[in-house]
């Protein structure tokens, strides 16, 4: 009997994936709109630090949002951070104040200046992980990291980076698509990946486990494609396979730094540890005692190290 492993792809189709994905980006035109000033409640209104968002309009894929930060000294590496599943928008003054020019990008325009937008959620939640799914993986993350891998290239243009230094990084869904980053740039000299709590780890693990907390968004409708139309869980399996970083180990050669919660429930701690076990390269794993999933104080402390020595 077929089992969902069975369906994963090869290194092989992994590494042409990831080779895709950065032609894509490449080809992808990008306009980009810097007009729009940052919006601060006036109960936190000062800032230290500048930034500015970004309107960014593709014909392909529709128009995103940005959030960049120039480094203060005028010239630095670069920081690219991803959001979390709830697509919040996120500055980092601390990582401008150390010195790197940080852009948080926003695929799919799920977030805005002005708030979510949520004529594009399905129900409570963003439709990106499950449309991966019914769309065998034509749609969903493909188009996510495209988006994401096209603005990191906007990045080394800009004025004021050093474009042969720069890294990724993220919290929960923010720190698996990082890491998928890091393995699609693996080849243009990506410096470090630094994942808090990633979602996106070994949905094998997952759907063998008592708790599969947030991969149950997508392993329920997998499994009703595996009894409803068994000719199609191959595709939908290897849609999966192909986000799964647990398929991109054998790239993650760069330094890479985890970090686990040891009560998360939402991201498994034993997920994120299969993951290391399998890192071919410098690695580092902290697991937090007493941590639920959510965006974690130490993770930044231990990126911010990491950086410094990587970056």
């Amino acid at each position: 009997m077929e089992r969902p492993s069975d369906y994963y792809p090869a290194s092989e189709e992994v590494d042409a994936w990831c080779d895709g994905i950065l032609r894509r980006a490449r080809d992808l035109r990008v306009k980009v709109d810097m007009s729009i000033a940052p919006v601060y409640d006036f109960r936190l209104g000062v800032r230290h630090t500048g930034g500015v968002y970004l309107n960014c309009i593709t014909e392909e894929l529709g128009e995103f949002y940005c959030f960049w930060q120039p480094c203060p000294s005028g010239h630095g590496p670069v920081l690219v951070h991803v959001p979390g599943y709830g697509a919040e928008m996120s500055a980092h003054p601390e990582l401008v104040a150390d010195g790197y020019n940080v852009l948080h990008v926003n695929p799919l325009g799920y977030a805005t200046p002005h708030g979510p937008d949520e004529a594009k959620k399905e129900g409570d939640s963003w439709p990106v992980l499950p449309e991966t799914v019914r769309s065998r993986g034509e749609k969903g993350y493909v188009d996510w990291l495209t988006q994401a891998a096209a603005m990191t290239l906007w990045s080394w243009e800009q004025d004021g980076v050093d474009a042969g230094r720069y890294a990724f990084f993220g919290t929960s869904q923010g720190g698996g698509t990082a890491l998928l980053l890091a393995s699609i740039f693996r080849d243009e000299g990506v410096r470090a990946a630094a994942a808090d709590v990633p979602f996106l780890v070994d949905f094998l693990l997952a759907a063998e486990g008592e708790f599969p907390g947030a991969y149950e968004l997508v392993l329920d409708p997998l499994r009703k494609i595996a009894e409803r139309h068994p000719e199609e869980a191959a595709a939908a399996w290897k849609a999966i396979g192909l986000i799964d970083v647990m398929s991109h180990a054998h790239r993650l050669a760069m330094p890479t730094l985890l970090t686990a919660g040891q009560l998360d429930e939402t991201c498994a701690a034993a997920n994120i540890r299969s993951l290391f076990e399998k890192l071919p390269g410098t690695r580092s794993y902290t697991e937090l005692a007493g941590q639920g999933h959510g965006y974690t104080t130490p993770f930044l402390h231990l990126a911010r190290a990491w950086f410094r020595l990587y970056v």
